[in-house]
């Protein structure tokens, strides 16, 4: 990695000097227990062979993005050992998805203990599936961890990526499969995973409307991939997910956490759940969520200071992390604050009720017969940016979707004053079904003066089963949390439908999540004092609570 390249990047971080002069060995191996080896890479600065140590193991292998992070980790003075996991780049065994060897990162610590370059103080480092294997690692407690960075990856997968709601996180699943996929198939070289990026969105836009989703990853990549077939055979959370499940490892985390995430990633509300185990825990915490979509903020002057600033105070005792926990971007508004914790006090949810006029406000509704759409499994409704695997992910213009018959919208009366909610995001949506089996899913948009609609936040639950006397049902949803001021002169805005394809599998409507057969449904939303339909916006009272930047 040139020096060039490395002073570049330092300069638009905005890291200060003294730059220390690095080396590297490469490839060098670590036997697991099982006579399998994983290889890995060593950055030092090479005045300090025993400075402090950041671990970093990862299948995106280790001469690209994270070879300049390295490069740049050891400049500011300490060791990185980035190692290959199982299965990926040049390491030996195979690769199962989500499911991590469970003694490798046991074997590759002890190992580290006996290398006389260890030092007295470690940390560990990563974006995605390089921050799930840090909970994966707290298997035992490991004395010399001090630190560990985590961003957009949360402690378990089940609820957090693959089913939320109990709806399969498709066209997410599918991505990512992709992805890893050209990857290994194309042996990590970049020019020749950029030529699969050119036909990979083709063949994923036709693999997601398979007629049997078992078939999806053969339309995708070609073949059958073990894991994701794994995912389809198990649609509830069994012993096969409690494999992927590491919460129980917070008692192992060591005494210093950062975590980031973006409100436009799908694994925030996880890292907020895992944020308030840790905290539980006596963990020192330091939340960070920007206006970011999956991955997007890993390379943030705002994320990296973070970062180093967690490094410089738990490895070496340098700096004192900031008084109040957490801080966020409140889009709308594009200023950071500082929370004394989340959900920050004094933000009340409070219910924003549907009218049969289209409208949306703090009113109850009065008496009124239900809105009404039709939902046709055989032509989903679509889904338009949020927390997808895509480059089109995030807030975008949701005008078309709405002007579909298979979402009904309301909307608030033009505000008068600022609005800003901070917290989780609820809706509770009265519903009465033609089918058994259904699914309800709901999105707060933030609308301009200019009609443009723009996501902020959503949620999807599956119901299934018979509905009570009346045939009426209430779909508790939960949507994203969120940080958002609503401008004066804007409007709020709740969608209401039955699907977001192919961001979730479509619900074919006959109780067979994956079958063939697809159903359309008749779908009754009710408004009325019996039946008051709503989201529930925490609205910040006050800014005690805040210190902004």
């Amino acid at each position: 990695m040139s020096a060039p390249l490395t002073a570049t990047v330092r300069h638009l971080i905005g890291l200060p000097g003294p730059v220390r002069r690095v080396a590297v060995q490469r490839d060098i191996p670590v036997p697991m227990p099982d006579g399998v080896r994983l290889l890995a890479d060593r950055y030092y600065p090479v005045d300090d062979q025993h400075a402090p140590l950041v671990l970093i193991r990862t299948l995106y292998g280790r001469r690209q993005a994270y070879a300049v992070l390295a490069r740049i980790i050891a400049e500011q003075g300490f060791q990185v050992f980035q190692q290959s996991l199982r299965g990926t780049a040049d390491s030996g065994g195979g690769f199962d998805g989500f499911v991590v060897e469970p003694g490798d990162g046991p074997a590759t610590v002890a190992w580290l203990r006996t290398q006389p370059w260890f030092p007295a103080a470690m940390a560990t480092w990563g974006t995605s599936y390089l921050g799930y294997v840090q909970w994966e690692l707290a298997q035992q407690p490991i004395p010399q961890w001090q630190a560990a960075i985590i961003q957009d990856a949360p402690s378990e997968f089940y609820h957090s990526f693959m089913y939320p709601g109990g709806v399969f996180a498709l066209g997410n699943a599918l991505g990512w499969v992709q992805v890893v996929h050209e990857m290994f198939r194309t042996g990590g070289s970049l020019p020749r995973q950029l030529v699969g990026a050119l036909t990979g969105p083709q063949k994923l836009r036709r693999a997601v409307l398979a007629p049997a989703i078992g078939d999806a990853d053969l339309v995708a990549v070609g073949e059958h991939v073990p894991y994701f077939q794994q995912w389809l055979r198990h649609p509830e959370p069994d012993e096969y997910w409690a494999r992927m499940d590491h919460r129980r490892n917070v008692e192992n985390m060591p005494p210093t956490v950062l975590l980031a995430g973006g409100w436009y990633d799908f694994f925030l509300p996880g890292m907020l759940e895992d944020y308030a185990a840790l905290r539980a825990a006596g963990r020192q915490v330091r939340l960070l969520v920007g206006p970011w979509a999956h991955g997007r903020g890993m390379h943030t002057r705002t994320y990296l200071r973070e970062s180093f600033a967690v490094l410089e105070h738990a490895l070496r005792g340098k700096g004192k992390l900031p008084a109040d926990p957490v801080r966020v971007n409140v889009t709308g508004a594009k200023r950071w604050v500082d929370l004394l914790d989340w959900p920050p006090p004094g933000c009340a949810p409070r219910p924003w009720y549907v009218h049969a006029d289209g409208g949306l406000d703090t009113r109850m509704p009065v008496a009124s017969s239900p809105s009404r759409y039709r939902y046709d499994a055989a032509y989903p409704t679509p889904s338009v940016g949020g927390a997808v695997v895509a480059v089109n992910s995030g807030p975008k213009d949701n005008r078309r979707l709405e002007s579909r018959p298979d979402v009904l919208v309301f909307t608030s009366p033009v505000l008068d004053r600022e609005l800003e909610i901070v917290g989780p995001v609820t809706a509770e949506i009265h519903l009465r079904s033609s089918r058994s089996h259904t699914d309800v899913f709901a999105r707060l948009c933030d609308v301009a003066p200019s009609g443009r609609s723009e996501n902020l936040c959503d949620g999807i639950v599956r119901l299934n089963g018979p509905p009570g006397a009346d045939g009426v049902r209430v779909a508790r949803v939960e949507l994203w949390p969120i940080a958002h001021r609503f401008r004066r002169g804007h409007r709020v805005r709740l969608q209401v439908s039955s699907g977001a394809h192919p961001r979730y599998a479509r619900n074919p409507g006959t109780g067979d999540p994956f079958g063939t057969d697809l159903l359309a449904a008749d779908q009754e939303v009710f408004h009325d004092p019996g039946h008051a339909s709503a989201v529930f916006l925490p609205q910040r009272s006050d800014h005690a609570a805040e210190r902004t930047r």
